[in-house]
């Protein structure tokens, strides 16, 4: 007689916030799947609910609190970890019925808490987990963390309150971790970190064996070595690199970019430009610098794209400082641009600075910034039609459906594959990816016709054919 499984207990999870904490949920979900959970999809399948918080900004610490609401109203078992885990009071003082309340990166106390509401059920059958670790993002991409915490105190920001100092990992485990990612399908590696220029600072750069030589706990090391692996299909991963602060060692990695063995794109997190602002915020002042070396990468590899962030509307922020940030970015021509109203959060030493910005003029400000950079971004892309660029595929659209029987079918129309559309059907297909200037979710698409036979994580080369100020459009070569 066949045997007959038992059912395993099933986890739900929200995942709130940034990368980084997506990376948490990952491995949370690697260490339930190990130990026999199954994953559900909505509340009603779930025996159990985690939400991962975010308690970077005040709204954000309200999106979480309305999650855990909602996860309690639908579930009722509710175990609530990330950021937002210190500051359990508040959590418990509006939803006493939450199970367990663990800070970010406790696994083990995450797991133990999910074990106590709905054990496992131990069958050699059911504590199984894919080698690569179960992930929440595409199976083509992934987000590879270095380190955890940061070592600046930015009067704004309550990261190393909450995740602590730098605390780099280890370059061979990082290494050991890209490479079955590969293997198992990834074709973009997103690094990520709070500092990742700062990465090995900690740690003094101790090298390790990997592939029977040392490798530095470096980004430009570890950037190099990751550019090194390869798909199944020999193929040459994307490596994009997230949250670079611009201290000089970066000048080294852009040669890396022109070699190919990472992409062409750096996130760097400016925050301002005028240097008394960027004082009152307790960042280096060295806007002045900075746009030459952007002239210096770019001379070096021509298509580098640079991201960035700015907070507009800080306490003390006039509106000279403001026209100083304006007439920099337009000098400094980035191509993804990110803006954000400030928002004082509990905790943060801007908060007491004198001077608070009123909030109607925060928000002219914040569509300025805006406006302009749409325009620069409009421009920069306006520029790439008529030029074929790789494209990593996200999306492809359904196959159309076809005409019962009787209706209007031809015959052979599919030459007996019904999952094989008839090549005269491609241009009813559309897809939508990513140009090596773009990150997921933050950043621009590339939307092509004509797709037919393409599929998620395809790396294909596109004909641009048009724009618009955040997007390109085009066909398959």
């Amino acid at each position: 007689m066949a045997t007959k499984l038992p059912s395993a207990p099933r986890v739900g999870m929200v995942s709130l916030g940034c990368p980084k904490a997506l990376v948490d949920s990952e491995r949370i979900l690697t260490k339930l799947r190990a130990n026999g959970y199954d994953m559900s999809p909505d509340y009603a399948g779930a025996d159990v609910v985690l939400v991962n918080t975010c308690g970077f900004l005040d709204s954000a610490k309200e999106e979480s609190l309305e999650a855990i609401g909602e996860a309690i109203a639908e579930n009722g078992k509710v175990v609530v970890t990330g950021c937002m885990g210190k500051e359990a009071d508040v959590i418990r003082a509006r939803f006493p019925q939450v199970l367990a309340i663990t800070g970010p990166q406790q696994y083990e106390e995450v797991v133990s808490a999910v074990l106590e509401a709905a054990p496992p059920v131990a069958n050699p059958y059911l504590d199984l987990v894919p080698e690569q670790g179960l992930k929440l993002t595409p199976r083509h991409y992934s987000y590879l963390k270095i380190s955890e915490g940061c070592n600046h105190r930015c009067s704004f920001c309550i990261i190393p309150s909450i995740r602590g100092d730098l605390a780099s990992r280890r370059p061979d485990a990082i290494l050991r971790e890209a490479e079955k990612l590969v293997a198992a399908g990834t074709k973009e590696l997103l690094v990520i970190s709070q500092d990742t220029s700062a990465y090995g600072v900690d740690i003094r750069h101790q090298p390790r064996e990997w592939k029977g030589q040392e490798v530095r706990a470096h980004m430009t090391d570890l950037a190099r070595e990751l550019g090194k692996l390869r798909t199944p299909e020999g193929q040459t991963p994307w490596v994009r690199l997230h949250y670079v602060y611009p201290y000089p060692h970066v000048d080294q990695v852009i040669p890396l970019m022109a070699e190919g063995l990472v992409l062409p794109y750096l996130d760097i997190p400016f925050q301002h430009a005028s240097p008394k602002v960027l004082k009152a915020m307790k960042r280096p002042a060295n806007e002045a610098k900075v746009l030459e070396r952007l002239k210096n990468w770019r001379s070096t590899c021509p298509d580098i794209a640079i991201r960035s962030s700015f907070v507009v509307g800080f306490p003390g922020e006039t509106e000279e400082d403001f026209q100083y940030l304006l007439d920099w970015l337009e000098e400094a021509q980035l191509d993804r641009v990110g803006a954000f109203r400030f928002e004082p959060v509990e905790g943060a030493a801007a908060n007491d600075l004198p001077n608070p910005v009123p909030e109607d003029v925060k928000e002219d400000r914040y569509q300025r910034v805006m406006d302009l950079t749409a325009r620069i971004s409009a421009e920069k892309l306006a520029a790439k039609v008529g030029q074929t660029i790789e494209v990593l595929i996200d999306t492809v659209d359904e196959v159309p459906s076809l005409p019962a029987a009787g209706e209007g079918r031809e015959r052979g129309h599919f030459d007996g594959h019904l999952d094989a559309p008839h090549p005269q059907h491609h241009h009813e297909i559309g897809a939508t990816g990513r140009s090596k200037a773009d990150a997921p979710e933050i950043d621009g698409e590339v939307h092509l016709r004509d797709a037919g036979g393409l599929k998620q994580g395809d790396i294909v080369r596109v004909r641009i054919e048009d724009s618009d100020e955040h997007d390109l459009f085009g066909v398959p070569a």
